[in-house]
């Protein structure tokens, strides 16, 4: 049976720019990390966290999607037939 925890490597690129991401709008809303004149701080840490967690959803959607197939394989019409 499939690892059900490995992920693509593109799903794991988007999850660790998500991550990045949602740590720069930590910075931004912190102050450590200057934000341009004409955007103001707090809109500049709120886009940058919805992209964050947009960018993480597929990871999730993915593993619970694997793990359910795994725990209760009938509801998805998929019989491990051992012999």
């Amino acid at each position: 049976m499939r690892n059900v925890a490995r992920l693509p490597k593109p799903i794991l690129v988007m999850e660790a720019i998500g991550g990045l991401l949602i740590i720069a709008a930590l910075l931004v809303i912190n102050q450590w990390l200057p934000a341009s004149t004409s955007v103001d701080s707090k809109t500049l840490a709120t886009g940058l966290l919805l992209f964050g967690v947009i960018l993480m959803l597929p990871a999730a959607w993915l593993l619970m999607w694997r793990t359910a197939k795994a725990m209760a394989p009938q509801l998805f019409n998929r019989t491990d037939k051992k012999r």
